[in-house]
């Protein structure tokens, strides 16, 4: 890959990266902030040391111009999930006056977790999952009836940091079926069978970046809850991937519609040890780069040549 930019329109900015504005001036910076910080900074010290010129602004800043970077890169945009129609707005907009890492189309593909669907027609094994429509009329304790799981976990199929997301089984299934009839008039759902591996041997996320894999990570949830996010107290550690799962984390990135520049493949296992598709992150994953500092020069690398052609 090349090293250095050989032609480009003068522009003010090679790459804009994104945050939100939580993370652009924080008061107070705790382990998890400067973890935002240390990542974007890896990912601009990269962009730079090959001769790029780059700003970091948060999406929604009402001041900067798009029109003045040739490119804008998503990092950790983490409250789009919590402002979906004012970022779905600003997406449309300013895909007209700038291009995106990873591309428009990628970005709205998966910004609805019904992509999971498309991926398993293209032969990537998730959990069995039943999509639930707005404002469906059936109760959840039906739909629940009709699964035989002993336990399921509803999210919404818009969502990130395990945003309404409950456990329900045969025992509590009647009292979300109130939650549920709100939250399904407002947006669609998904209802997945609960891998009890999750609480046992945790999830991995696999990083591949310019269609290489680069490195691994273990999440694991804090005794007794099955949400490996940190936001939770869940807790991040080395993971050596086998050949079998980079390989089908690769052929999950293969199997998009559109051919992602950076990605996320987060597994889970069944109860008979076989890799299940939990999700496929292209729009702003924690990329750990802290724990790979070489996959951020690699992302760079990917910039160069998307500039360059």
């Amino acid at each position: 890959m090349s090293s250095s930019i050989r032609y480009r329109v003068e522009m003010k900015y090679d790459v804009t990266v994104l945050t939100d504005k939580r993370y652009i001036k924080p008061e107070a910076i705790n382990d998890y902030v400067q973890n935002v910080l240390t990542e974007d900074e890896l990912v601009m010290d990269a962009l730079r040391s090959r001769g790029l010129s780059i700003t970091r602004k948060a999406w929604d800043d009402p001041n900067f111009h798009w029109g003045d970077s040739h490119y804008i890169l998503f990092r950790t945009t983490w409250d789009y999930f919590d402002r979906y129609k004012e970022f779905s707005l600003w997406l449309e907009r300013v895909s007209k006056q700038t291009k995106m890492i990873n591309n428009y189309a990628t970005i709205k593909w998966n910004l609805d977790k019904h992509y999971l669907r498309d991926l398993q027609l293209a032969g990537a094994p998730i959990p069995p999952t039943v999509f639930i429509k707005r404002s469906e009329p059936a109760k959840l304790s039906s739909i629940f009836g009709l699964t035989n799981w002993k336990k399921a976990v509803l999210k919404p199929t818009i969502s990130g940091a395990a945003r309404h997301t409950y456990v329900v089984d045969a025992h509590n299934i009647g009292r979300h079926d109130f939650l549920f009839s709100r939250l399904i008039d407002e947006e669609d759902y998904m209802l997945q069978e609960f891998q009890p591996t999750i609480m046992t041997e945790g999830e991995i996320s696999i990083m591949i970046i310019g269609g290489q894999y680069t490195h691994a990570i273990l999440k694991k949830a804090k005794h007794g809850d099955f949400r490996v996010q940190d936001d939770f107290g869940g807790t991040v550690h080395p993971y050596t991937p086998s050949p079998r799962e980079i390989e089908m984390a690769l052929q999950i990135v293969e199997a998009c519609p559109f051919k992602p520049v950076y990605a996320r493949v987060d597994l889970m296992w069944d109860d008979d040890g076989q890799p299940l598709l939990g999700e496929l992150e292209l729009i702003e994953p924690e990329l750990w780069f802290r724990e790979k500092p070489e996959a951020a020069d690699l992302l760079a690398d990917v910039v160069v040549d998307i500039l360059n052609n």
